[in-house]
């Protein structure tokens, strides 16, 4: 039998994280090393300079806890000492996973080809470097911090009584704390930042820190990290491309009509409510991708309110005066423009929910304008409302106030609040990326979109957050709009609904339960693959994903629907299509943008280009 110290294998000693040459390099070139150094001290001090005196400059209160999750934490600490004998059995399988762990990486350091003990997860980008693998040292690092990562979070969700709410709290902010603590996130901890560092004498460093300091510039004191070149794009050049025309604006929004690119065109008109938290070019985002270039293409009048990203002059604006002088006004001007009698109403995530009241308050007063409603990635019932109700409780609404003492929220806010979500891939990649690595975001039209946040309107939002995701008003049939109480039970439009089964915003299983709140008779629902925007940006000529339908949506639950549902290869929309097509009212000649409102300015508008960075 072989002993170990015969063996010789790949990964079996320590390896360098740099080559003898490029030691011999640094060595030989100490100067250029310690040059770049001290451009690292002094570049860090500017960070730090800029970083305190924005944080001085702020007049906002500090708080101690102001995402209120102390207390939750407390009850967790409680629920564990009350369960000692969980605890135990916990702690004592993390301290024998340990060992276990140990006992390879000692075989593996002796040349003996150890089985990983656990595995990063599929699509965990974090440790692809090969050295996290090859290098005895970084793969124990990197199984210890997996091992134990998961089982912070096992024993976060399985150990103790809390209310679900609560546990909900907890697994989110301490995955985020996690992830933060990644070894992949920290220079000396990182094979391939050790490397590069050794290879380009430190200079990565320097220019990581002036990626930094040109970050907090354009966040005025906060750190906004770039995700892409945001040089790269221009919206109306790269972006927002369909040809068209603002035909209408107010305050609030502009209303923009494609030209067609058919002779004749369906009778009915299509009007996109988007959501104002993002700008509505997610559906226009290129001509491969444009939901609304392939819905022109189809014979179909398309209408896009392109709302107005706002600040001081909205201060006063409403949930109900959105919905008023927003979407009733909108639909007036596309019904006035095409001279039709009933027009589609289409509303994607929170323009969805607005979709929703919009159509409770038609139903109340008799308003049959509305032909039919399509709701994407849409929650009207808001029980199980997904992580960001993480953010939504009475404390974190008082410190939200002092954030939007001008009247709006900043943009920056949502943007943070979005980007926590999924943090290891919209923060700490490019943490590692642009800071450590020194590299510039390459150039990706999706994060350039991602990047180009808006404000919120203070009084909209307040609503939003309270009204939905605190008291759940409009599903328990318990909110006033306009001097209407809001029914949707009253809703009997035919409506189609589409959820995307990865969706960590509108989960599947709550745009479900939304659905059935309606009472429409002529229900579709699909269930899309993919997520938030993906399963919903998804054009047929992509060759992507798949959905699901099933006839009607009398089962109870998302589960229930599932299991009799059939699947489909590729995109819904050609589905979604069809079924507009049987409730189009005809063909007419095609219509030409502003043939009776004029013409303000040519589409995209200036509104969505109105961006809180000034870039």
């Amino acid at each position: 039998m072989t002993t170990p110290t015969h063996q010789t294998i790949d990964h079996g000693a320590p390896r360098p994280f740099a080559s003898p040459e490029e030691l011999a390099a640094l060595a030989s070139d100490g100067a250029d090393f310690a040059a770049n150094m001290a451009k690292v001290v002094e570049r860090a001090s500017e960070v730090w300079s800029k970083f305190a005196s924005a944080n001085v400059a702020d007049a906002h209160p500090m708080h101690a806890d102001p995402l209120n999750v102390a207390p939750a934490f407390a009850e967790l600490g409680q629920s564990w000492l009350e369960h000692p004998q969980e605890m135990g059995d916990a702690v004592m399988r993390l301290w024998l996973r340990q060992a276990e762990l140990w006992r390879r990486a000692t075989m593996k350091m002796w040349g003996l080809d150890e089985e990983p003990l656990v595995q990063p997860a599929p699509g965990d980008k974090r440790f692809k470097d090969e050295e996290w693998s090859k290098n005895v040292i970084f793969d124990y690092v990197k199984q210890s911090y997996l091992l134990t990562s998961g089982w912070i979070m096992d024993t976060v969700h399985n150990v103790g009584d809390l209310e679900e709410r609560d546990r909900r709290k907890v697994e989110f902010y301490t995955r985020n704390f996690i992830e933060a603590m990644s070894p992949a996130n920290f220079a000396h901890t990182n094979p391939e930042v050790l490397r590069e560092t050794f290879r380009q004498k430190g200079e990565n460093l320097a220019r990581g820190l002036e990626n930094m300091l040109r970050d907090l510039d354009r966040g005025k004191g906060n750190l906004l990290i770039r995700q892409t070149d945001l040089d790269a794009f221009e919206v109306g050049r790269d972006m927002a491309t369909t040809p068209g025309s603002v035909i209408y604006e107010n305050s609030l929004f502009q209303l923009i009509q494609y030209a067609p690119t058919t002779e004749t065109v369906h009778k009915t008109p299509l009007l996109i409510i988007p959501p104002w938290i993002n700008k509505f070019y997610i559906l226009d985002l290129n001509e491969k991708k444009s939901m609304v270039r392939w819905l022109v293409a189809q014979g179909w009048t398309v209408f896009v309110m392109s709302w107005v990203n706002p600040d001081e002059a909205q201060k006063n604006e409403t949930w109900e005066s959105y919905m008023t002088k927003g979407v009733f006004t909108a639909l007036d001007k596309v019904l006035e423009e095409t001279g039709a009698g009933r027009a589609h109403m289409i509303g994607y995530c929170i323009g969805g929910t607005m979709l929703g009241t919009s159509l409770a308050h038609m139903a109340a007063r008799g308003d049959a304008r509305a032909a039919s409603a399509t709701f994407f990635t849409t929650q009207l019932d808001f029980t199980d409302a997904g992580e960001l109700q993480v953010f939504v409780d009475g404390e974190t609404l008082k410190v939200l106030e002092e954030r939007m003492d001008e009247g709006y929220l900043p943009a920056e806010s949502m943007a943070t609040a979005f980007n926590m979500l999924r943090a290891s891939d919209l923060i700490w990649s490019f943490v590692v990326q642009n800071y450590l690595l020194g590299k510039d975001p390459f150039p990706f039209d999706l994060l350039f979109w991602n990047a180009d946040s808006t404000c919120m309107p203070a009084r909209v939002h307040r609503f939003y957050l309270d009204s939905f995701y605190n008291a759940n008003r409009l599903a328990t049939g318990e909110m006033t709009l306009g001097g209407e109480r809001l029914d949707l039970g009253r809703v009997s439009l035919p409506v189609y609904h589409v959820a995307t089964k990865e969706d960590h915003i509108a989960p599947p299983q709550s745009a479900y339960r939304g659905a059935r709140l309606l009472g429409s008779k002529d229900a579709t629902f699909i269930l899309s693959g993919s997520g938030h925007i993906a399963g919903v940006v998804n054009p047929p000529a992509a060759k992507k994903y798949q959905y699901w339908t099933c006839k009607g949506i009398a089962a109870p639950e998302l589960e229930n629907w599932a299991a009799a549902a059939s699947e489909t290869d590729g995109s819904w929309w050609p589905d979604w299509d069809a079924w507009l097509a049987k409730r189009g009212g005809g063909k007419v000649a095609a219509r030409e943008p502003g043939a009776k409102l004029g013409v303000v300015e040519p589409a995209p508008g200036r509104y969505v280009k109105k961006r809180f960075d000034g870039n």
